[in-house]
């Protein structure tokens, strides 16, 4: 028997690049034609974040989105193919919760009107990059467009966009921020792991968005 410290992370993983982006495949087959909702729900989330408005509402669509995910993605179909599916799954149950109580909340979901522009353009990129440019990855690195993933179905378009929304908003952030990065290291690990060239898209979305995240919370102990 091996000694603990001769695993790689390849090691812990039961399945290859090719049945990961199968399971999209799959996934979007089974619930076709619901992508067309999870993306006018995600163009919804921008439009109103863009115009400032609607916190509530676009907390509320987060948390569906999430809650969707952690059960339609993680708990019914990744968890055949990877043991920690279920625990990831209540991972995205609980963000589905905070942004829940966010919504309902006397205060909302608000908008910086003029936020630090390096943070503005740092949570419009990430916005752009959960409901844009997910879906075009698939085609973009070769694969067929059955492979897409969406805000709202999949679960990287959902945290990375979500971490653009939060970033936008006004107030503190961190208790919400917490379990988007932790997903997107999870899936950039995983990722680098299956050498899927699309790692690259998590793991810019972790650095950029914990780097945002930390320069809000340094400037506001510096106002306090």
């Amino acid at each position: 028997m091996s000694e603990w410290w001769t695993y790689r992370p390849s090691d812990l993983l039961m399945f290859s690049p090719r049945t990961y982006h199968r399971l999209f495949e799959l996934i979007n087959a089974e619930l076709w034609p619901l992508q067309i909702v999870a993306i006018a729900a995600g163009l919804a989330v921008v439009w109103l974040v863009w115009r400032g408005a609607g916190g509530r509402v676009v907390a509320a669509l987060l948390a569906a989105a999430w809650i969707f995910v952690g059960w339609a993605y993680h708990f019914e179909r990744y968890a055949t193919i990877h043991t920690a599916a279920p625990y990831y799954a209540a991972g995205f149950a609980i963000q589905a919760l905070l942004l829940v109580w966010c919504s309902v909340r006397r205060d909302g979901l608000g908008f910086d009107s003029r936020p630090a522009p390096m943070i503005r353009w740092s949570g419009w990129v990430l916005v752009a990059a959960g409901v844009v440019l997910y879906p075009l990855l698939a085609p973009l690195l070769g694969r067929p467009w059955t492979q897409a993933e969406i805000f709202g179905v999949a679960p990287d378009p959902t945290a990375v966009a979500t971490l653009g929304v939060l970033l936008l908003a006004k107030g503190r952030v961190a208790l919400f921020v917490a379990l988007p990065l932790l997903w997107c290291a999870i899936t950039a690990l995983t990722l680098w792991t299956v050498d899927a060239p699309e790692a690259a898209v998590p793991a810019s979305a972790l650095v950029l968005g914990a780097a945002m995240a930390l320069g809000r919370w340094r400037a506001q102990q510096i106002l306090n």
